[in-house]
């Protein structure tokens, strides 16, 4: 298994200035992390000259691979300007994953939170969200990056709409990045969908959840399901989720891809992601 760890876990010393870029680095590859995985959350990759450059060469010294390169976008814009715009900055954002040596990017698209308005939306979307990510994927093609659509949020969550968006694309550089716990955003068994979708997938992320039913709200801190349960971030194999059977299922795929920790509970980030990092690795070498 190729684990790592997505810098998303310790967004919160990122963002406080506890942790610097090299000191996280320095903690992903002391926990054993083959690989790591860059969001923008807590890093200024932009506006700081020559901070992506640095932070590369930092990963290179410390033998830590690039897996990822994870971002949000949104096709779905008000008018054809908009949305050329909105290309332009996400094949900026390609170059920027080159930069930083990773072998994959992940882009969003639509934002997080966005649910469709009508039974029927998804279909009237579908042709322009595939063309999107065909566009993408064709720019990133010329800088060897595999771009990917994550079930991230609500749109495109479902197994059936992600997997139906790769297949459409059919581009042997577009892939999913298969999160096993974001499906119970939209109340979708975890173990089903990860069947369903693994077949598409060029990265995995490890993420564990407390689950509530809707009538038995357990106050703040929780995210609300499409259909109104609740979850809440676990340290990976501590939640409700059925964690042991997913790995297993991956592992008997022959999946050799990297996997990636992405923590979001409540535990102070290192205690939590480094508890999650070791309860993957033992519970994969169990499976």
């Amino acid at each position: 298994m190729k684990l790592g760890i997505s810098s998303y876990c310790l967004y919160p010393n990122l963002h406080s200035q506890e942790m610097s870029v090299r000191q996280m680095l320095e903690w992903v590859k002391a926990q054993g992390a083959d690989h790591v995985e860059f969001t923008p959350h807590g890093i200024d990759f932009e506006t700081n000259p020559g901070a992506v450059e640095q932070i590369a060469d930092a990963t290179r010294k410390l033998g830590l691979e690039v897996a990822n390169y994870a971002i949000s976008a949104n096709f779905l814009q008000s008018t054809p300007d908009e949305y050329r715009q909105e290309l332009a900055r996400v094949k900026k954002q390609v170059e920027l994953a080159a930069r930083l040596g990773s072998s994959q990017m992940r882009h969003d698209v639509v934002a997080w939170a966005y649910k469709q308005s009508s039974v029927g939306q998804f279909e009237g979307d579908f042709e322009h969200l595939v063309d999107a990510c065909g566009i993408i994927a064709d720019y990133a093609a010329s800088y060897g990056i595999t771009t990917t659509i994550e079930n991230h949020g609500f749109y495109i969550t479902p197994s059936d709409r992600s997997l139906r968006i790769v297949q459409a694309v059919n581009r042997p550089n577009f892939k999913m990045l298969l999160d096993i716990g974001n499906f119970l955003c939209v109340d979708e068994n975890p173990v089903a969908a990860v069947k369903q979708c693994l077949s598409v997938a060029s990265i995995i992320h490890f993420k564990d959840f407390y689950i509530r039913r809707a009538y038995e709200y357990p106050g703040e801190g929780w995210v609300q399901t499409m259909n109104g349960n609740y979850i809440r971030g676990a340290i990976f194999g501590q939640g409700d989720m059925d964690v042991r059977y997913i790995i297993r299922i991956i592992k008997e795929s022959g999946y050799k891809g990297p996997i990636s920790i992405e923590f979001e509970g409540f535990e102070a980030a290192e205690r939590g992601t480094s508890a999650s990092f070791a309860n993957a690795r033992r519970l994969w070498d169990e499976a």
